[in-house]
């Protein structure tokens, strides 16, 4: 364990206290939640911890369940690995030397194993046990890499979205398979495989086009290329849903969503003016961003996952009606974060019920530096194992712009 580490592992220990917004366990009547809601309920923090001692941003929270650990990615371009239990300090990784734009324990078969892809152009494989780099893969001259996914019918690939370009590694062996370059004019933002048709491929960039992919033998874009579906504008995030994951959710850098169905590339709902209808939909601070998207297949429903600039989130849910398209608040996270929150990890994983996993609702990071874990409202009492609200001291704190991921 490195100085921080020790320090950091030294506060929490001497600094077991309580959040001030800890008891905030009971649902909230509908009058006090949003003036259309009935079942608004607002979140306890369970406990949280700083994860540095700067002004440092968490951009994303990954899991792996079968080996109990949570990685942090961090502006300082390194990987920190927590217990979710306690809270305990176990390690980093370092060796980017660009952003981290995102991680992963994706890795087939290999559950110490996470991944994490940066702008210095690199795909980078770490091992949690001993948080040293076992393999590296490295796109062309000044690339950028922004996105990356597993999949494929053999589950042998590896797909990474760079600049205006997809492409394709046998992970196995490290060989490049394939580069997309004609489908999309500008950096491409997400890739993913579809959960339940893993030779279909999504790719959505910052030029507004979402590519559906086959990548089942030799790939090429003039027999690969299913279809093209255009948001209109640039493309942050998407995501599978529905009962055969045959939806796809589309948020974009301007705060909008749409909703397609991506077999047959038609839209069913274009929601422009988002952050105003969440807003109307509960009587907090405006909804300034979107964070992410939240889907429940024993529900089969979506939510809109918003936030103040002041750190508060409210689940808002999406439905198919014009009228109504954007439902009240059903759960809102308030008192953990002091800035902008930028991942959410829910603890049931990502296609389960909203907070149905023993008591933990999930985890949250932003550019407060904190990682706070929410506890559902089925949970009277607080566990204050690993409570570390602020840490020793900080330096002088420094004018940091928002990050983009372009």
């Amino acid at each position: 364990m490195d100085g921080y580490g020790e320090a950091a592992a030294a506060a929490m220990e001497v600094e077991a206290e309580a959040s001030p917004c800890a008891g905030l366990s009971s649902p909230v009547p509908s009058d006090s939640a949003s003036p259309n809601s009935v079942s608004s309920r607002r979140l306890g923090l369970k406990n949280s911890i700083q994860t540095n001692f700067g002004d440092d941003y968490v951009f994303q929270i990954a899991s792996s369940q079968e080996i109990s650990t949570l990685a942090v990615s961090l502006s300082t371009n390194a990987l920190k690995f927590y217990s979710p239990a306690t809270g305990q300090y176990l390690g980093e990784c370092k060796g980017h030397d660009g952003t981290i734009h995102e991680i992963s324990f994706s890795v087939p078969s290999s559950p110490h194993v996470i991944c994490s892809c940066s702008s210095d152009g690199t795909v980078r494989a770490w091992d949690t046990r001993n948080f040293k780099q076992i393999s590296l893969l490295r796109g062309g001259a000044s690339q950028e890499m922004f996105t990356f996914s597993f999949g494929g019918s053999s589950g042998n690939l590896l797909v990474a979205g760079s600049n205006a370009q997809v492409l394709l590694w046998d992970w196995r062996n490290s060989k490049q398979v394939a580069c997309l370059e004609e489908s999309h004019m500008d950096d491409v933002t997400q890739v993913k495989f579809a959960p339940n048709q893993q030779s279909k491929l999504i790719s959505a960039a910052v030029d507004g086009l979402v590519c559906v992919f086959d990548t089942d033998g030799d790939i090429d874009e003039d027999s690969h290329l299913l279809s093209v579906m255009n948001a209109e504008t640039s493309v942050a995030k998407v995501g599978f849903f529905g009962n055969m994951y045959q939806k796809l959710w589309c948020l974009t850098h301007i705060e909008t969503l749409s909703v397609w169905d991506w077999n047959d590339g038609s839209r069913e709902l274009n929601i422009e003016d988002a952050r105003s209808l969440a807003t109307d939909k509960w009587n907090l601070d405006q909804v300034d961003y979107f964070v992410d998207c939240h889907y429940s297949l024993p529900d089969d429903r979506v939510w809109l996952i918003g936030g103040t600039s002041a750190g508060t989130l409210g689940y808002f849910p999406v439905r198919n009606d014009p009228a109504g398209v954007i439902g009240s608040a059903e759960a809102i996270l308030e008192g953990g974060h002091t800035g902008v929150v930028r991942t959410v990890y829910p603890a049931a994983g990502i296609h389960e019920s909203l907070g149905q996993n023993r008591g933990i609702f999930g985890w949250t990071g932003g550019e407060d530096g904190r990682l706070c874990c929410w506890r559902s409202d089925e949970i009277a009492e607080i566990n204050n194992s690993w409570i570390s609200s602020s840490l020793v001291s900080k330096p002088q704190k420094k004018t940091k712009s928002r990050h983009q991921p372009y």
